[in-house]
């Protein structure tokens, strides 16, 4: 059960290690194989034909998570075999318990938490798989090393966190031997799922920050694999995220996915303008969902803050050992007048512990009433991680409780009692009983479940409620004073939120939670716990798969493609009737032809997009031969002006639709006309203030003022102020312009104002309907753009309208440049390919020209 380690990126590319057999213990796991098995190791991934048969077997989720929910019991002699239990402090663990689908059945990825030495491994592996449906991923100690407290605790974690490697002692330089085995963990991690999955009908949940290359792995292996993401803890904004060395391999990484969580808005917020920012991608909103288009996959974004164990929750307050340690703690404070503050928190710098005690400290020097009175009970967990910044933090926090104790304690009481020692779950929950007040004060935290599990355990039982307050035990209260920072804090609207950084405000607070009114402590917690008990880990969990299933729905019915080069591996995806423009198809249609139409957009099409727009000597000579073939009509459709396009293309017979299609000329000796009636351009006196306006405060746009168009281009100006301007703008602009015939459209970094009824689609009918009336039957039309204007000649001339005007052997081709979702039926990949089919089909006419002409008569 050994995987092999991965170090060489470029294996991602070639494939070589995508070839781990599956162990025969997985032989019963994995119940139903792929569709069609070519060779060994490669599966086919071509869309699925309708005669397929679609059984309905037991749906499956595979989870894959750094630590798999099960504790491992040493053997206590070598002859003996080790032991197993689930962790039932595990988030994984709930999933299959909470899930409102009981036919799923969950699969679980994970590294164990005790090395398991070698000569185990395969037994080990035999055993979860039988008893837990657990697939362990064994990590070589070196790789496991730098992967988790090497890459992940001293990179991710900490920039994640907003922690910027400043310094060597803060978090350290970045370190490419630590990401080469963090990648490397990764793919031992997919090599696990590929010995268990079958593409055609499981889903994938991958969890956390540990593990954010997997997706591209499986991507590569599996186009259409069913994939989900869910990041645990915060996304940082893109301020700290940029400073990341291999910030776009993990965000296209990430987008390999098919659905990706956050608990917050705030969380997505962030990643998503990390994506407009690094990769140029934009999203929108469809019918409530967060969408981005990659490569035409649709990516979706989950806003969901994960929830707690209700089930559990209770079975633990029911426990007599739960309410005899309830007893105890009530008889050790209550009994003696003392009221209870909880903090529980892990020991690390991003805890707030420092903070929150440096607050208890004030509010007893402002208060003095309440001194022998009030109790802080702080609960430090273990560190997850390690080095010179944990020690720092448990020296700085054993200091302050002493000074604390010193200056405010007296015999008998102690206004700090500090539990560093891991505490049973029923333990924890039964301070939880008695505490008056909790305290989550972190300076950078995800989700944190503290307050969920504090207000679950204050709602109770009735046993407990009789323990606590036998006059009236109906009455059930809480407070909490939760840090802005921490995921649950936007939930918990009744919570007195604070800056951990501000002392005295989070002093303040403490005081305040104190003394509010019974009254208002009840609606606090009944508003809480109505929140926590409707949106457990149950509801977390199937609303993220319902919509993971959403997602992927569409997924047999699409032609994918994978193209890049290790961890820039990306899919794209498009509809089976897309297809590339062959070049032999095209030709051959090309020589049936009699009368040909050609329109061609010029910039991003046969010339990239760049600073310099004029054409090439070569792109001009080319349009200049297909232009003196007589069975062809060329016309160039642009947004440029027709002096530009006038002194750009000096081709006689090259027909032109300059702004758009509202200036139209058939040949260079032929006037210009306009396609619609005479706009009157008065509104510009309207507009072109209005786009000065926005071009002042965003800086890096222009405005560019044409014939009839007015745009405001802002593809120089930061991303998303430029978005937002442009939203704004276009608002503006229609309201200003409610009673001009102008339309007001958004491009990709444009706004754009241009008389009413222009469009290129009107370019094309009008070229085909006037080759018609001078006697000219059409049988081939070809049309290549590259934006949202282009469409509308993609539309026009694959439409009923134009049949008419074609004869009916015609041969249409409306063609996009880049593999783009587009109402054209084909694509080339880039402007290059379009000016070597241009030059192809300008060959084919020269030669059809040669074989036509007579031969010159020879004088001897």
């Amino acid at each position: 059960m050994v995987s092999r380690s991965y170090s060489n990126l470029l294996d991602l590319a070639t494939g070589a290690a995508d070839q781990a057999p599956a162990p025969a213990a997985l032989g019963a796991l994995r119940r139903r194989l792929p569709r069609v098995v070519t060779t060994a190791g490669l599966i086919d991934d071509s869309p699925l034909s309708p005669s397929t048969p679609s059984p309905s077997p037991r749906p499956r989720t595979i989870v894959v998570a750094n630590h798999l929910p099960i504790r491992a019991h040493r053997p206590a002699s070598p002859s003996e075999p080790w032991t197993f239990s689930w962790d039932e402090d595990s988030l994984l663990r709930h999933l299959q318990h909470s899930s409102s689908s009981p036919a799923m059945e969950f699969i679980y990825i994970g590294c164990l938490r005790d090395d398991i030495p070698l000569a185990d491994q395969d037994a080990v592996a035999q055993a979860l798989l039988e008893s837990y449906n657990c697939v362990p991923a064994f990590l070589p100690p070196d790789i496991a090393e730098r992967y988790y407290h090497g890459f992940c605790k001293q990179h991710l974690w900490p920039l994640f966190h907003y922690m910027l490697p400043l310094s060597p002692d803060l978090g350290g330089r970045f370190d490419r031997a630590l990401w080469q085995s963090y990648v490397s963990a990764n793919k031992i991690f997919a090599d696990k799922v590929l010995e268990v999955i079958n593409p055609d009908d499981d889903f994938v949940w991958v969890h956390d920050y540990h593990l954010m290359v997997l997706p591209t792995f499986l991507r590569k292996r599996f186009n259409r694999i069913k994939l989900g993401f869910f990041l645990h803890s915060p996304f940082p904004s893109s301020e700290i995220y940029k400073t990341l060395p291999v910030r776009e391999e993990l965000l296209r990484a990430l987008l390999n996915s098919d659905l990706i969580g956050f608990h917050t808005f705030d969380y997505a917020r962030h990643f998503l303008s990390c994506c407009g920012r690094m990769l140029g991608l934009s999203y929108e909103s469809k019918r409530g969902h967060i969408c981005l288009e990659y490569y035409g996959r649709t990516v979706s974004i989950k806003i969901l803050p994960v929830g707690v164990n209700m089930g559990q929750l209770k079975t633990v307050l029911a426990l007599p050992e739960t309410e005899a340690k309830v007893a105890e703690l009530m008889a050790t404070y209550s009994g003696k007048g003392r009221v209870v503050m909880l903090g529980v928190d892990d020991m690390d710098i991003f805890k707030g512990i420092s903070l929150k005690l440096l607050a208890m400290e004030e509010l007893l020097r402002q208060h003095p009433e309440w001194r022998g009175k009030l109790v802080l009970v702080q609960v430090a967990n273990p560190a997850r991680g390690r080095g010179k910044d944990v020690d720092e933090v448990k020296g700085e926090t054993y200091a302050m409780v002493r000074r604390i104790n010193e200056a405010y304690g007296a015999p008998g009481y102690e206004p700090v009692v500090l539990i560093d020692e891991p505490l049973q779950f029923y333990e924890r929950v039964a301070y939880y009983v008695v505490a008056e007040v909790c305290l989550v004060t972190a300076v950078r935290d995800g989700m944190n479940l503290i307050p969920y599990e504090y207000i679950v355990s204050r709602q109770g039982n009735e046993a407990l409620d009789r323990m606590l307050q036998p006059s009236k035990p109906e009455e059930k209260k809480s407070m909490l004073v939760v840090s802005e920072f921490i995921g649950c804090s936007p939930s918990l609207s009744g919570a007195v939120r604070v800056n951990p950084w501000n002392i005295e405000a989070v002093a303040d607070a403490m005081e305040s939670a104190l003394v509010l009114p019974e009254k208002e402590k009840r609606m606090r917690h009944d508003k809480h716990y109505r929140y926590v008990d409707t949106h457990d880990v149950g509801y977390w969990a199937t609303s993220f798969l319902q919509d993971l299933e959403r997602t992927c729905k569409d997924h047999a019915q699409r032609r994918c493609w994978g193209i890049g080069f290790g961890l820039r591996f990306r899919v794209v995806s498009l509809d089976l009737s897309f297809r590339k423009l062959a070049m032999e198809h095209i030709v051959m249609a090309y020589r049936r032809a009699k009368t040909r139409a050609i329109l061609l957009d010029y910039d991003g099409t046969l010339m990239p997009q760049a600073i310099n727009k004029s054409p090439s000597a070569n792109s001009v000579e080319t349009l200049t031969s297909l232009c003196r073939d007589e069975s062809n009509k060329v016309f160039l459709c642009s947004g440029f002006e027709k002096g530009t396009l006038h002194d750009w293309f000096p081709c006689e017979n090259l027909g032109l639709a300059a702004e758009h299609g509202y200036f139209l000329r058939s040949s260079r000796d032929a006037e210009w006309e306009i396609s619609i009636p005479p706009a009157d351009c008065s509104w510009k006196q309207i507009a072109e203030p209005v786009m000065c306006l926005y071009r002042e405060t965003t800086d890096g746009s222009i405005i560019e003022n044409r014939e009839t168009v007015l745009v405001w281009n802002y593809e120089d100006a930061d991303p998303d102020f430029g978005s937002c301007q442009a939203k704004e703008l276009v608002d503006h602009l229609e309201s200003v312009l409610a009673n001009e015939p102008v339309s007001v459209k958004s491009t990709g970094h444009s706004v754009e104002v241009k008389p009413q009824g222009v469009s290129k689609g009107l370019v094309a009918r009008r070229l085909l309907a006037s080759m018609q009336e001078r006697g000219m039957c059409t049988d081939f039309v070809l049309c290549i753009g590259d934006d949202r204007s282009d469409e509308e000649m993609f539309q026009m001339i694959t439409s009923s309208t134009c049949g008419e005007s074609l004869a009916a052997t015609a041969e249409v081709f409306a063609c996009t440049v880049g593999r783009k979702p587009s109402k054209a039926k084909y694509y080339l990949d880039d402007t290059a390919e379009v000016v070597r089919l241009m030059q192809g089909l300008a060959s084919v006419s020269n030669e059809l020209a040669r074989a036509a002409s007579p031969p010159e008569d020879d004088d001897e």
